[in-house]
């Protein structure tokens, strides 16, 4: 089940009710007991600092949404209750994969049994994401270039990279220009865990957070993650991890390059939907050129 090399698991066991699934008419009439097990693999890592509920997945929750499968419609198979209950798990952007495990111990097998169980294991699907990448201090193309490695090494796939960008500072204290580009991908990591590992890789090349808008040697800005409107989308207000980037569709150092990426792009602008050509159309180009691709060769040792 792992995406990664750290596996955290919220084991569930023993969810207990009545339904009506089987292909025998006594089955659907009569019902009968069944139990089921779920893992969830999920990064537990800011819940454990935090100790606030809120920052993991309630076990509460899940164990209710397969008490309702259970209970609910009938099923020929228990196959396809695994496959629903584990599909309501993926719901949460938080879950990365999921074992569920249905028990039907009166099963009508002719013989007799102590149980029968299927067991299945689904992964969160691939979405797109949109990083945001940025430096302006030390040698500028060679940390973008580092740290495209470092996302592709880190569990991106379908990698598109922009041309890079040269742009005038905004905000913060006078520094030299930045260099931006904007990478396009697919990922199944959760947006939580990819985010720690942008930071990470922001890590391994000296970044520091002492002064907002402040000078860096590399800055990763998780911008949007899943398509907008589509299945996997994530939308979020938690101030660690705002999705989409809220300043992202008046940064020209921004959008030109994912434009450049992604002709197609769009942004979720509050409730609706926009065009990321039309959004730079309409922004302030002022201080952003291209200056050419980056030279990205993929040799050499990447950032995991």
């Amino acid at each position: 089940m792992s995406a990664g090399p750290l596996t955290d698991r919220i084991t569930i066991t023993g969810v207990a009710a009545r339904g009506f699934h089987g292909v025998f008419d006594h089955e659907r009439r009569d019902g009968q007991d069944f139990v089921v097990d779920v893992v969830l693999e999920v990064d537990l890592r800011r819940p454990g600092r935090s100790d606030d509920l809120a920052d993991t997945v309630s076990y509460a929750d899940v164990a209710a949404a397969v008490v309702a499968r259970i209970e609910g419609e009938p099923r020929d198979l228990i196959e396809r209750l695994a496959a629903d209950i584990a599909s309501d798990a993926l719901v949460d952007a938080r879950v990365e994969s999921v074992e569920v495990t249905v028990h039907k111990p009166q099963a009508p097998v002719g013989v007799p049994v102590e149980d029968v169980s299927v067991t299945v294991r689904r992964r969160r699907p691939a979405v797109p994401v949109v990083i945001a990448l940025g430096a302006n201090l030390g040698d500028r193309a060679a940390a973008l270039v580092r740290a495209v490695r470092g996302l592709r090494r880190a569990g991106l796939r379908d990698v598109v990279v922009s041309p890079a960008f040269e742009t005038e500072p905004v905000g913060g204290p006078d520094q030299p220009a930045y260099l931006n580009a904007v990478v396009v991908a697919r990922t199944r990591l959760a947006p939580a865990r990819l985010l720690g590992r942008l930071h990470r890789i922001e890590d391994r090349h000296g970044r520091t957070r002492e002064v907002r808008w402040g000078p860096r040697t590399l800055d990763l800005d998780l911008v949007q993650y899943g398509t907008p409107g589509e299945p996997g989308e994530v939308r979020s207000d938690d101030p660690e991890l705002t999705l989409p980037h809220p300043r992202a569709r008046e940064r020209a150092f921004v959008l030109a390059p994912w434009l450049a990426a992604d002709p197609e792009a769009v942004l979720r602008v509050d409730d609706g939907v926009r065009a990321v050509a039309d959004l730079l159309a309409a922004a302030d180009r002022t201080g952003v050129r291209e200056v050419g691709p980056l030279d990205d060769d993929r040799g050499g040792e990447g950032d995991a």
